[in-house]
């Protein structure tokens, strides 16, 4: 069970599970779910607006958005990145958001082409998508699709997925002989796992 990107509850049905089964599991679980809801109103990944002073996370790091003029224009800067916006009063989220997938698309699939080299393994290409539900995804075909938002995550943590995904070369699936495949190749594979569960709200997930 997990929250949408639009706050509806969704559920994954076992196969052989039924549709009462699931809502029995709903009705058991009321407090995680206002939990899950009450976290995602408070997480700045799922707020409407961000404005000079909101933190967002940043290759791992919370940094500040900040408004700066240059040239008479107004521009943000958080970390070490500058974005030229149209109005310094303006919802910073988009040029910020489009700015970080410009980033993601330039960095992640050369990254992830540079993995697959160093561990020998094929792969037809890498891209980056606005995934509401994963994190990455591996095709038969050997398409390596990762999801935008983890250039906010630490560099351990984006290295970690994208070894997730290049294993899946190997199996196409999660069974054991995969997850051996992942600790040889990514030992701290459970420290980035546990970053990206604490963090996931904060990234928009």
């Amino acid at each position: 069970m997990r929250l949408g990107r639009d706050g509806d509850v969704l559920v994954t049905v076992p196969r052989g599970g039924t549709r009462r089964e699931a809502m029995r599991f709903v009705d058991q679980h009321h407090g995680w779910i206002h939990d899950q809801h009450a976290r995602r109103a408070e997480a700045v990944g799922h707020a409407s607006e961000w404005k000079a002073g909101t933190k967002i996370f940043f290759r791992g790091e919370r940094v500040e958005l900040r408004v700066e003029h240059r040239f008479g224009r107004p521009l943000v800067v958080f970390g070490d990145q500058e974005v030229f916006i149209a109005d310094a009063g303006m919802n910073l989220r988009r040029p910020v958001e489009a700015h970080l997938v410009k980033l993601a698309r330039a960095e992640l699939p050369k990254r992830t082409r540079e993995l697959s080299e160093r561990f020998g393994i094929e792969i037809a290409r890498a891209v980056v998508r606005n995934q509401s539900s994963r994190w990455g995804s591996c095709s038969a075909a050997g398409e390596i699709s990762l999801n935008w938002r983890l250039v906010q995550a630490p560099e351990s943590v984006r290295d970690y997925l994208m070894i997730h995904e290049l294993m899946h070369r190997r199996e196409m699936n999660h069974s054991i002989r995969f997850w051996r495949h992942v600790a040889q190749a990514c030992p701290w594979w459970r420290e980035a796992e546990a970053w990206l569960n604490a963090h996931a709200l904060d990234l928009g997930f």
